[in-house]
């Protein structure tokens, strides 16, 4: 990994090196997005964007940004440890992370660890609630989050670094240069996030009085990344996206104890694209090399450890054409190949082939369809026929209705099908259909969108007992979930004085298909909100966060519960005009020092404090 990391900063070096000494200038600011399907063909469903200003208000690590802002709701094994999500009542591994179009949840278990991903290393991250599968594949049944490398072709030379100190000697560094003209575009960048993470629990004490704190709960987390488009012409460009990440962190310990262990996982990511304009005729080529690995060490003061990795090299065709002036298609060829080793599954190599056929159908200005259809091909397992239908009407400036159904999909995992002992090789993927209306409305500055939603799960997969104890996935329950979204934006200014206001509001219903139990960690409710004020040089903005109970076993427990919570977030900061921005800024995170968990005997940290410097030049 060491080797890994040199290599690529001698390579980002030059290329900002190269690049710095093109004087081209255009005044047409032209960015191409990474990922042109989920402009396209989300115009029937819940889309929110997280830009750069609201992803500077928030700490830096990805839980925090999407926890605060969104309705998915997280379970974080303490500040900074693993964290998994909940999207619409589904499991971690059910809401896929696409990475600039591509799938990056892991092979090996099906998730992504979010705490090992930092907000500020992309453009903007977009929340895509439903069904998505037909597009992005895998484990796009809750949700999608899209992480955005977007390229500008206009003339610029800028960086930004950004500084961060704070309580329990947590450390962020983050720097971003983007340099560009007409012809060339590159954004490189690193960020480094780390902290001994040694906060007290509040209202914790040993057998014997002393206040007890959160040990063995160190984190480092160290991404690198480098983007470069070159365009050939007006109708033909190439892309080169690479990403390189390790974090090394302790696993916080239940009591006292408990043996010290650690946890050091990373990836690197890798994605050539080509895009060409014939006409009518639109092609887009994409071929991905990703490398993912972890190693587990259960007791931390020896060598001993586990481990585990998986390489997947994933090539995509899309053709797009016009068939009309109102209808647009697109036919998208996919091959992935996986080859996963490690100590507890050990050597396999899975295959996929998959076609797809998307199609848009734009009625009128204000009435748009979309209808899309999957199927893959694999020797691993038995793919469904997925599908997508939507539809869009405007019927006024003030109102908007969506109409969205879908059936989606999740395969087994490494994990599932091989793990030793009890990996079970004729599991059924995940099977879902979900149905959704949106209604959106717009008055002035304010935008109100609420969503219902019905999602019917079969072929659950879950770890339960068999023979001589050994725990094996089984493809054994069925889930219904339901529930509604709503997404409030409003912005507006009175001379020099600038408001804008956010809330979300999410009420989840996800039951067991048999008993009709609400499924554990998730809650019926979760409620965000967030105030800005700025005037000339600055800028305060508070933050809150409600979530509801969960109860922590299947058989709903009213003992087994975790309590409901809410947290409050302040912040300010002062832009002295040095540079382009000069800016300082200080945070008071949970002001009420309230004392609060997301899983069961995982304190999280009381009052603390954030300092940062950004600067832009």
């Amino acid at each position: 990994m060491t080797l890994k990391k040199r290599l690529s900063f001698c390579l980002l070096l030059l290329c900002q090196i190269l690049l710095a000494q093109n004087d081209s200038i255009t005044k047409l600011k032209e960015v191409v997005v990474s990922d042109t399907n989920l402009k396209k063909y989300s115009g029937t469903q819940s889309v929110q964007t997280l830009n750069d200003s609201i992803i500077n208000k928030n700490e830096a690590l990805l839980t925090d940004l999407l926890n605060y802002n969104s309705t998915i709701y997280f379970k974080e094994y303490g500040r900074g440890m693993l964290s998994t999500v909940s999207f619409r009542g589904t499991s971690a591994s059910q809401t896929a992370v696409i990475w600039n179009g591509i799938n990056i949840n892991s092979q090996m278990n099906g998730s992504t660890d979010f705490n090992t991903i930092s907000g500020s290393d992309y453009n903007s991250v977009t929340v895509k609630a439903g069904g998505g599968s037909v597009i992005y594949g895998s484990g796009a049944i809750g949700g999608t989050v899209h992480l955005n490398n977007d390229l500008g072709f206009y003339d610029r030379f800028e960086n930004t670094l950004r500084l961060n100190y704070g309580s329990f000697n947590t450390i962020g560094v983050n720097y971003k240069t983007n340099i560009s003209n007409k012809k060339w575009s590159a954004q490189i960048g690193f960020s480094k996030n780390s902290s001994t993470n040694d906060y007290k629990y509040l209202d914790r004490y040993t057998w014997r009085g002393e206040q007890r704190w959160n040990q063995n709960g160190e984190y480092d987390v160290f991404t690198m990344s480098a983007n470069l488009g070159y365009k050939f012409d007006a109708k033909n460009s190439l892309k080169l996206y690479s990403q390189t990440s390790n974090t090394d962190r302790n696993t916080s310990l239940i009591t006292e104890t408990d043996t010290k262990s650690k946890y050091i996982n990373g990836f690197n990511r890798n994605l050539l694209e080509y895009d060409g304009d014939f006409g009518k005729l639109k092609t887009n080529f994409k071929t991905a090399y990703i490398f993912e690995n972890y190693q587990y060490y259960e007791d931390n003061t020896k060598d001993y450890f586990s481990y585990g990795k998986t390489e997947s090299l994933t090539t995509k065709l899309d053709l797009a054409g016009i068939l009309s002036k109102s209808i647009q298609i697109n036919a998208i060829v996919d091959y992935n190949r996986t080859k996963g080793y490690g100590t507890s599954f050990g050597d396999h190599i899975r295959e996929i082939f998959s076609t797809s056929l998307l199609l848009k159908q734009d009625i009128s200005a204000v009435w748009r369809n979309e209808f899309g259809i999957r199927k893959e091909f694999t020797d691993n397992y038995k793919s469904p026929l997925l599908f997508s239908l939507g539809s869009f009407y405007q019927f006024s400036k003030l109102y908007q209705l969506k109409l969205n159904l879908s059936r989606n999909f999740r395969i087994p995992t490494y994990n599932d099908l091989y793990w030793d002992q009890g990996g079970n090789p004729d599991l059924k993927p995940e099977s879902s259909y979900q149905a959704e209306i949106g209604n959106i409305f717009t008055f002035k500055n304010i935008t109100l969108s609420q969503t219902f939603y019905y999602i019917k799960i079969k072929d659950l997969l879950q770890w339960v007992p068999g023979q001589n104890g050994i725990w094996s996935p089984q493809n054994t329950a069925k889930v219904d979930s339901y529930g509604a979204e709503t997404l409030l934006n409003w912005k507006s200014h009175f001379g020099k004085n600038y408001f804008s206001a956010n809330a979300t509001y999410a009420y989840t219903a996800s039951k067991d298909g048999e008993t009709k139990n609400q499924l554990f960690f998730v809650p019926y409710n979760k409620v965000t909100g967030s105030v800005s004020y700025s005037r000339n040089k600055i800028t305060a903005y508070y933050q809150f966060l409600h979530n509801g109970f969960v109860y922590t076993r299947a058989d709903n427990n009213p003992d087994e519960i975790i309590n409901d919570y809410s947290v409050s977030n302040f912040g300010i900061d002062y832009d002295f005009k040095i540079l382009q921005t000069f800016k300082l800024g200080f945070q008071i995170l949970n002001i009420f020092n309230k004392n609060y968990e997301s899983y069961e005997d995982r304190p999280m940290p009381g009052r603390n404090f954030n300092m940062y410097l950004t600067l832009k030049f």
